[in-house]
């Protein structure tokens, strides 16, 4: 556990230095839209589950924008309290956050009258990531968790590249991605 906690504390530290060098130009012409090899696995009436990024994460204001645009609804995680399993409610108005206000952990969330969805696809942050598909994520295990509920649903990080790892210390709980999308490749895992 200390050795995971060691290695977050690194990685976020890397990251931080990554998207602080990057200029806010070169930020907003990222992630525009998910790569083709991805949106192939998507069907038409699927439920997309996003995140809020923080200015360290990998935006998602454009995926939003992107895929609502296409008659996707759009579910963002919520919690009842810093010790209920998270879930996903839409998210209506990703172009202005009016349905959001804060939850538990001092993050946007859908409203505690948003309708709860349960994503077909879920894009989701993440603090490190190797090439075949592991991630260490903030440390919380809830996207572990809830990906163990819902088997089948498509899980796709969002990082930077400065974010790839050669290795990650695994655990059984922790769930391997379908694919990760950098700003400059497409990771996409081969699973047996």
């Amino acid at each position: 556990m200390q050795a995971k906690r060691d290695l977050r504390k690194r990685l976020r530290e890397e990251r931080r230095a990554h998207v602080e060098a990057l200029p806010d130009a070169i930020r907003g012409l990222l992630f525009r839209q998910p790569p083709n090899p991805v949106l192939e696995r998507i069907a038409p009436d699927a439920v997309i589950g996003l995140y809020h990024a923080n200015s360290l994460e990998c935006p998602t204001a454009n995926y939003a924008g992107f895929f609502i645009e296409r008659g996707h609804a759009i579910a963002l995680p919520r919690f009842a309290g810093k010790t209920a399993p998270m879930e996903f409610a839409a998210w209506t108005d990703p172009f202005g956050d009016s349905d959001l206000e804060v939850g538990p952990f001092g993050l946007l969330q859908p409203g505690s009258d948003a309708e709860a969805l349960v994503p077909d696809v879920l894009f989701m942050p993440l603090v490190g990531f190797t090439q075949d598909g592991h991630r260490l994520g903030q440390g919380g295990g809830h996207y572990d968790r809830w990906l163990a509920d819902h088997p089948g649903t498509l899980a796709i990080g969002l990082a930077w590249d400065a974010q790839l790892c050669d290795e990650l210390p695994c655990e059984e709980h922790d769930r391997i991605l379908d694919a990760v999308v950098t700003p400059t490749r497409l990771f996409e895992v081969e699973i047996s």
